[in-house]
């Protein structure tokens, strides 16, 4: 880090989206709007899960996690890129780099291991939904809640120690923040067997999460296929594949960025291919996990002081459909069941 140290006096240049002056003014506004849509949403989530007894369940006890998890997450690289595309500061500290380095890699390493945790829940309620409330027990959640977090931020504090071991050379970032596979690329001399360990990290904390998510939605799939209800199956199978998109979106783009070797990685598409799980994913999630949940709207109502008059028509509704669909995954498993004892 002495060359380093010596030649750049201890900063970096963000080149951000200057390359493509045309769009930074587009982008400033998207990007706008998008961060603040994020913020509303998973904050809206995070008061209403404290705030209405109806959602203390593990289902929103893990959304309220992805959703401080996604507004602290965005919050890392969002503001610094908004004043990149204004054009008002481009630089970046030593520090403030590798503290955003590890910051934004812990948290993106938390969300990988969280969304695990939240397709097992799924699978629970769907595949074993008559000892769903002994299997998710608070105790439990907790647990998952923890080893997440813990999980995420050893991962980063691994990567970016051997990140920072490295000597580098040069000061221009061709990106919006400081990202592992740009700072390799500024690496002095060969480091393939550090980068090595470093690849293997990452692919045990994207590829097998990913897998793990997979496997959990092929058997919701196959329950959710017993179904004899058409509206049923149709209705969670959009749920289900909504699920998967904002998941496909998140890991698909993150295994590009960083399970690429370093040869063929691509700077100007790595920046683009970033604000997909940095802003795009963030903000999609409470729209994807709520939009079609009456449990949120209905607790937006009481919370709003609409439900006063109606709060017995939301609690019938809310019972009913949860009724049904407590009915309708049962009988998927009750049916495999019964046909098991009829071979018999």
């Amino acid at each position: 880090m002495d060359g380093f140290n010596d030649s750049l006096g201890e900063s970096f240049i963000l080149v951000g989206f200057s390359d493509w002056p045309q769009l930074e003014l587009i982008l400033f506004i998207f990007i706008s709007i998008f961060y603040s849509l994020t913020l509303f949403g998973n904050t809206a989530i995070i008061a209403l899960s404290r705030m209405d007894l109806r959602l203390h369940t593990p289902m929103y006890f893990f959304l309220s996690h992805l959703s401080f998890l996604d507004l602290c997450y965005t919050t890392s690289t969002v503001p610094q890129l908004l004043i990149n595309l204004h054009g008002l500061d481009r630089t970046i500290s030593y520090g403030g780099c590798v503290a955003q380095l590890l910051i934004s890699l812990a948290l993106g390493s938390t969300e990988c291991v969280l969304l695990v945790v939240m397709a097992f829940d799924r699978y629970a309620a769907v595949c074993h939904s008559l000892h769903y409330t002994t299997i998710m027990h608070p105790l439990l959640c907790q647990v998952l809640a923890i080893a997440s977090w813990v999980g995420g931020f050893l991962n980063s504090l691994i990567q970016t120690g051997l990140m920072m071991a490295m000597p580098l050379c040069g000061h221009q970032l061709n990106h919006f923040f400081c990202e592992m596979p740009v700072l390799l690329k500024l690496a002095c001399e060969d480091t393939g067997g550090t980068e090595a360990k470093m690849f293997v990290a990452r692919a045990i904390i994207l590829v097998f999460p990913a897998a793990l998510i997979l496997g959990s939605y092929a058997q919701i799939a196959r329950a959710v296929l017993k179904i004899k209800s058409n509206t049923g199956r149709r209705k969670a199978f959009g749920t289900c594949g909504s699920h998967l998109v904002v998941v496909s979106l998140f890991y698909g783009s993150a295994i590009y960025t960083y399970l690429q070797p370093k040869g063929s990685y691509s700077e100007s598409e790595g920046k683009f291919v970033a604000l997909f799980y940095t802003i795009v994913t963030p903000m999609l999630n409470p729209l994807i996990y709520t939009l079609r949940n009456k449990d949120v709207k209905g607790a937006l109502w009481r919370v709003l002081g609409r439900g006063t008059n109606s709060g017995l028509l939301f609690l019938e509704s809310n019972l009913t459909a949860g009724i049904e669909e407590g009915l309708s995954v049962p009988s998927a498993c009750a049916t495999s069941a019964e046909s098991r004892v009829n071979k018999r």
